[in-house]
């Protein structure tokens, strides 16, 4: 024997009202807030496995420093000095006026100052720097322009010689 029940239709006499979904109309109805948010915070989005990317645009000119940790990239003009944990990137048309310290940096723009890069700097063919470079790696772009001392390629706790180049041109290391 098999029992069945019957839920009464919305129209039907006896019929109990349907939750609502949301905030309640009724007076006296009490719906729990939810965390308070300011009218001006943006919502928080977060991509796992993705490195955080902070632009400055073009048409914007800024003068600081810029500190921390994530990828950077610069298509207006900053004046200043420059220290981050991840990439660096100067576009095409921008211009950066101070030291730049990153793990790597690209350039398409306009360096005036010095760039430190511990593992890689990369020129691309409208690159150009006025001023003194290190890293660990370096790429050139035919086309791109370069004014300054550059050291490349050393490994942590090399140090070059100053001493002048022996007969067949070479200097010496010390480790």
């Amino acid at each position: 024997m098999a029992l069945f029940t019957q839920t009464p239709r919305k129209d039907e006499p006896g019929a109990q009202p349907e939750p609502k979904s949301g905030p309640s109309q009724e007076l006296g109805a009490f719906a729990p807030p939810g965390p308070p948010r300011r009218a001006e915070e943006p919502p928080k989005v977060s991509t796992p496995g993705k490195v955080a990317e902070s632009v400055l645009s073009s048409g914007l000119t800024i003068e600081g420093k810029i500190e921390g940790s994530g990828n950077v990239r610069v298509a207006g003009r900053f004046k200043g000095n420059v220290n981050v944990k991840g990439e660096f990137t100067i576009e095409s048309g921008a211009a950066v006026h101070g030291e730049v310290r990153a793990d790597s940096v690209l350039v398409g723009g306009e360096v005036r100052g010095q760039i430190v890069a511990t593992s890689r700097v990369e020129f691309k063919e409208t690159g150009t720097l006025i001023g003194d470079l290190k890293a660990g790696s370096l790429a050139v772009a035919a086309g791109s322009k370069m004014r300054g001392k550059v050291e490349f390629g050393w490994k942590e706790g090399e140090i070059v010689d100053d001493a002048p180049p022996t007969e067949g041109g070479a200097r010496s290391v010390t480790r």
